[in-house]
This record gives C-alpha cells, sequence and structure tokens, in this order.
C-alpha cells in the first residue's frame, strides 16, 4: 500500500480504493481551514483519477472528527465568513459529486463538523464506541456543512430536531437504530469493514451509481445558500464570540441573545 502524508491530511491506497486519513490527533482532527483546503485539493485529484473507483474517509486517534476548529475561527467581518463557507461548500460539494462514492470510517467522535463530514459520505461504517453530536448551539451557531439537509433525511426531523437543538450525544448502537450509522464494526476494525464495504461499491457499475447519487443529493445546493448566509452572519455575533470563548476557557457560556 502506496502513501503520501501530507500536514494534516494523509491519503493511501488499498487497491483502487482511496483512503483518506484525518490526522491531527492532538486536536481530535478539529476540521481546520488547513484541513479542508487539503481535502478540497484531494477530492478534485481524485475524482479525475481512473485507478480510483470509490473513497473512505477516516481519522487517527481514535477518532473521526471532534468538530470545527473554534479556536482557529475567530469573529471576523460578514464578507470573511461568507468567503470562508464559499471554500468550504466547494469541498462539500466536490465529496457529494464525486463521481467515486464515499464511505466515512468512524471512531471515537464524530462532533459538530466532523457530524456533518461523515453525513456527507454515501455509507457510514462506525465502531461500537463512536459516538455523535451536533452542538453547534454551544458556540452560538447554527449546524453547517449540509448537516441542516443531511441529517433529517438520514433519521427523521422529529429526532434530528433534538440532536440539533439539545445537543446531546447519540451512541453508536442507538444511531445505527435511528438511521445514522449504516453498520457497527468491533472498535478497532472499523477500517478494515468501511474497506470491505468500499470494494463491493468499487465492483459496481459507475454510471448508475453516479446518477443514483446525483438524484439523492438533490436539495443540498439550496440548504448550502442558505447556511451560508445565515452562519456568515451568526459567526459576528456577540453570542458567537461568547460561546468561542466559553469553549476556550472550558467554562458554560453566557449568552444574552446579541
Amino acid at each position: 500500500m502506496a502513501e503520501e502524508t501530507a500536514q494534516v491530511l494523509r491519503e493511501s491506497r488499498d487497491g483502487d480504493i482511496a483512503i483518506l486519513t484525518l490526522d491531527n490527533p492532538a486536536r481530535r482532527n478539529a476540521l481546520s481551514l488547513e484541513m479542508r483546503l487539503k481535502l478540497t485539493e484531494a477530492l478534485r485529484r481524485l475524482d479525475g483519477d481512473k485507478d480510483v473507483r470509490a473513497l473512505v474517509l477516516t481519522g487517527t486517534g481514535g477518532h473521526f472528527c471532534a468538530g470545527g476548529d473554534i479556536a482557529g475561527q475567530g469573529s471576523g467581518s460578514l464578507a470573511d465568513g461568507r468567503e470562508r463557507f464559499r471554500m468550504t461548500h466547494e469541498m462539500v460539494r466536490l465529496l457529494v459529486r464525486c463521481s467515486k462514492p464515499s464511505i466515512a470510517a468512524v471512531e471515537g467522535w464524530a462532533a459538530g463538523a466532523g457530524l456533518s463530514l461523515a453525513l456527507l459520505c454515501d455509507s457510514v461504517v462506525a465502531g461500537e464506541g463512536a459516538k455523535f453530536s451536533a452542538p453547534f448551539g454551544k458556540v452560538g451557531l447554527i449546524a453547517d456543512l449540509g448537516l441542516l439537509h443531511t441529517l433529517p433525511r438520514r433519521i427523521g426531523e422529529g429526532r434530528a430536531r433534538q440532536m440539533l437543538l439539545y445537543g446531546e450525544a447519540m451512541e453508536a448502537r442507538e444511531a445505527l437504530a435511528a438511521g445514522l450509522v449504516d453498520r457497527l464494526a468491533p472498535d478497532g476494525s472499523v477500517l478494515e469493514t468501511a474497506l470491505e464495504r468500499a470494494r463491493l461499491l468499487a465492483a459496481a457499475a459507475p454510471l448508475p451509481q453516479q446518477l443514483t447519487r446525483q438524484y439523492l443529493w438533490r436539495g443540498l445546493d439550496e440548504a448550502l445558500d442558505w447556511e451560508r448566509e445565515a452562519q456568515a452572519a451568526l459567526m459576528t455575533t456577540e453570542d458567537h464570540a461568547e460561546g468561542r470563548n466559553a469553549f476556550l476557557e472550558k467554562r458554560a457560556p453566557r449568552f444574552a441573545g446579541r
């Protein structure tokens, strides 16, 4: 298995399957701007690689992704936020429109933007100890990276509403029962199980796969356009600054509705 090393993203191959590994274990693979740009670059290149038939996304250090990089967000202006989400949505669109089907191999936490990233994949394989949450409200933000579109379609609007409003964690077995996860595997064998599933996708006729996936992703663009405006505005609020500071200071936030 040949391997190419990047600072926050590792790429390797298992036959005709490309494995993209989020690689910042000290931050539980927080989805920093640098990591998003690396993913965008890799997805654009792999989309045109005829030797690749499927993708697997995973993380190092026992976690998939603990969410966005709160420390690196800052407040910034409305224009800064809109540009940030223009770049981020390029990554989102490349993943869902890629000619290769994708599988998320999740161990440990898939929280916030990490949950969003997992649900942008066509299948989710999770370890028995995996946990999922959408605690965006705790930092004064809405769910992003398409989660307001993907989560209700996965688990229904009622369950999605509870996850999004309360931010409470969902354990792996509950996630399987709810439809958030497609397959469970023992911790430590999640990547192997995901590769087994990816080989099945890689062996299928690619064009019907691509057309099916294209049809099922209808409506996402509209959600992303709304999300870009709403989230960019929220990132300029006092409540987001308070939520970010409280997170970094490890205390409960004191929101004022401003």
